[in-house]
């Protein structure tokens, strides 16, 4: 059986980003994507579970992680995202769904495989089977990023739009990490103080919990809260910006205090929104980075 650090679960996605300027651009994204490549550039061993439509296997090859790490499910349709963004620092956007990957089940996670972390990495409420969490958190530690459980795409015109998650607190007791940003949080908890929303999600269940923001990120673990400001020079890769922080930030936390794993987290995500696409330096690089901008 192999082992890995973390199992990262998603669909990948075919993105149409449009910015404030209206100057177009595509490219394979989704949080599978972004956050498996964090976190193999910081050297973690980790598998990413994927399904798609057999007609678009040359998705497959945007992955960064080694190809015999790669555990592909197929399903009727994958996912295809349009997202318009109306400021130059991409926070107000607009996003449509023009396809939607078949959802993943219990079964599509490969019995040969084993993972100390299990990490929904999901884009659309829906995505997951519900009975996933209680399952994965039988065999390891699960974590959760909010996305794809507030997210929804109307099944008409594609619009996607935010809701409450009404499971949330029948499932948040299986979770040990949950990643929100502050938006998500707020949607959760009815409060825009982030700190006072990691509180509550806490008393929920969640074990740790990680709140993105465009100026710093939070993590809060019930006893103890670190916060630390991204440094991005630049915002031309912002897209995947939650996903590589909590990709890299969840392998860290294996090995690293929780000071120290946000560090590392965000650190890479500053380097890495200065470019479009998944994240493909190398710890040294990350190392450097802190260095230069955190010390």
């Amino acid at each position: 059986m192999k082992h890995y650090a973390s199992v990262i679960i998603g669909h990948i996605s075919h993105d149409i980003n449009i910015d404030h300027e209206d100057h177009a651009a595509e490219l394979l994204g989704g949080a599978v994507l972004y956050a498996s490549a964090a976190a193999h550039a910081l050297g973690h061993k980790v598998a990413a579970v994927t399904k798609i439509a057999p007609a678009d296997r040359g998705r497959l090859a945007a992955f960064a992680i080694p190809q015999e790490d790669l555990y592909v499910c197929y399903g009727e349709q994958s996912t295809t995202i349009r997202n318009k963004y109306y400021t130059a620092d991409k926070e107000r956007r607009d996003c449509i769904c023009l396809s939607r990957g078949t959802p993943f089940a219990v079964d599509d996670i490969p019995t040969d495989l084993a993972g100390d972390i299990y990490h929904f990495a999901g884009l659309i409420f829906g995505d997951y089977d519900d009975a996933m969490l209680p399952a994965c958190a039988e065999k390891g530690a699960v974590a959760v990023d909010v996305q794809g459980f507030l997210r929804h795409a109307d099944p008409v015109t594609g619009n996607m739009y935010f809701e409450d998650w009404k499971a949330k607190k029948e499932l948040l007791p299986y979770v040990t990490y949950l990643k929100t940003d502050a938006a998500e949080a707020e949607i959760l908890t009815g409060t825009s103080d982030r700190a006072e929303a990691a509180r509550i999600l806490h008393s929920w269940g969640a074990k740790e919990i990680l709140i993105t923001h465009n100026t710093e990120v939070l993590a809060f673990d019930g006893k103890e809260f670190c916060t630390c400001p991204i440094k991005a020079r630049n915002l031309s890769g912002r897209t995947g910006r939650g996903d590589t922080t909590f990709g890299s930030y969840l392998c860290e936390r294996l090995e690293h205090s929780m000071p120290d794993a946000l560090l590392t987290a965000t650190a890479t995500v500053s380097l890495k929104m200065e470019t479009p696409g998944a994240f493909r330096g190398t710890r040294a690089d990350v190392e450097d980075y802190i260095n230069a901008f955190y010390r």
